[in-house]
């Protein structure tokens, strides 16, 4: 079985053809056998676009096919904790997509059921944006490059002002989405690779736009503003806002304030500074530590054994679930909650 492994697809959505079909379907000795989709007809178009030969009706179908190995679980994050916990009942290996689940109680099942299974792989998708950069950016910090860490500020604005006649998107519902906020826990997961966790957040929210339309009008109870202030286990404190709608605001971008330095990083690229420098410049980022978009290899090396994962493992989906979940409950009370939630 780790020679050869099928693939059986749950929630064919955008991320998923994009991305992990096609990253799969390269990999020698693996072969998409199934895939389920929100309706048979969809799920058929991307059967036949894919040469995939199986289409099953739901997502249990999947899991129960001696057909399967392994689960690529493409769903909205309503559905990750369920689907994952009957994947590895059945002995299915699982790779979710982003965001883990809907909170962290349901990531803590998750969490918990891959311990009582450690002979199957559970990975989560990790936070793709600052894979090129992220062995540099921690190699820097172990340098001092920085001093001591003061201050991050990461900002994700809206490229375009409020379209208040937009459809409604399953992202602004609590429904599909859970407790996650946009980018949230994808920029956490992120910044916890380079500086580690928050011991305490504090957060505000706000919905400007808070009915949309969906053939009927529906409520968007998920904020589309977001003002967050954590503290820092390494002692920085960090100013993080994501909003869509924050017209023309620039592009997203994370500045990381030491004692002795200073890095930002935005679409892409690394820019840092010493003490006594005038401005910020361009590092280059050697070839040995730039990463890229490996998911669905390095998926399959867990599974076949010859590595481990690292990104995303359960325990840290965990953590950023707990980031989200702190942040959801001081926007509801207006007070600071502090970290882990089950500490």
């Amino acid at each position: 079985m780790t020679n050869n492994i099928s693939i059986g697809i749950v929630g064919a959505g955008e991320n998923t053809k994009l991305k992990h079909i096609p990253g799969f379907q390269k990999i020698d000795g693996v072969t998409i056998a199934a895939v389920a989709n929100r309706s048979r007809s969809s799920a058929q178009k991307v059967a036949e676009s894919y040469g995939i030969p199986l289409v099953f009706d739901t997502w249990a179908d999947i899991i129960r096919s001696a057909e399967v190995d392994a689960v690529m679980i493409g769903t909205w994050p309503y559905l990750h904790c369920a689907a994952t916990l009957a994947a590895l009942t059945a002995g299915k290996h699982v790779l979710c997509e982003a965001r883990m689940a809907s909170n962290s109680v349901e990531a803590r099942k998750m969490y918990q059921a891959s311990l009582a299974h450690p002979e199957l792989t559970a990975q989560i998708v990790p936070s793709p944006m600052t894979l090129g950069v992220d062995a540099t950016v921690r190699r820097l910090i172990s340098e001092k490059y920085l001093g001591e860490i003061v201050s991050i500020d990461i900002r994700g604005n809206s490229e375009d002002f409020i379209d208040f006649s937009r459809s409604f998107h399953w992202r602004e519902s609590r429904e599909y989405s859970g407790n996650n906020i946009m980018t949230l826990g994808i920029w956490y997961e992120a910044l916890m690779r380079w500086v580690g966790t928050a011991k305490k957040v504090t957060a505000m929210g706000k919905t400007f736009v808070p009915m949309r339309t969906s053939g009927e009008m529906r409520s968007t109870d998920i904020p589309d503003h977001l003002d967050v202030i954590a503290e820092m286990a390494c002692g920085a404190q960090l100013h993080m806002q994501l909003s869509s709608v924050t017209g023309i605001g620039g592009a997203t971008e994370v500045f990381i304030f030491g004692t002795e330095g200073t890095l930002r990083f935005e679409s892409g690229i690394l820019y840092g500074a010493r003490r006594g420098d005038k401005e910020l410049t361009r590092i280059s980022v050697p070839e040995s530590e730039a990463g890229e978009w490996r998911v669905e290899e390095e998926f399959i090396q867990a599974i076949r054994g010859t590595k481990r994962v690292k990104l995303t493992d359960f325990a840290s989906g965990v953590r950023y679930m707990d980031f989200v979940d702190a942040v959801n409950l001081s926007a509801h009370t207006g007070k600071s909650v502090c970290l882990p939630l089950d500490g």
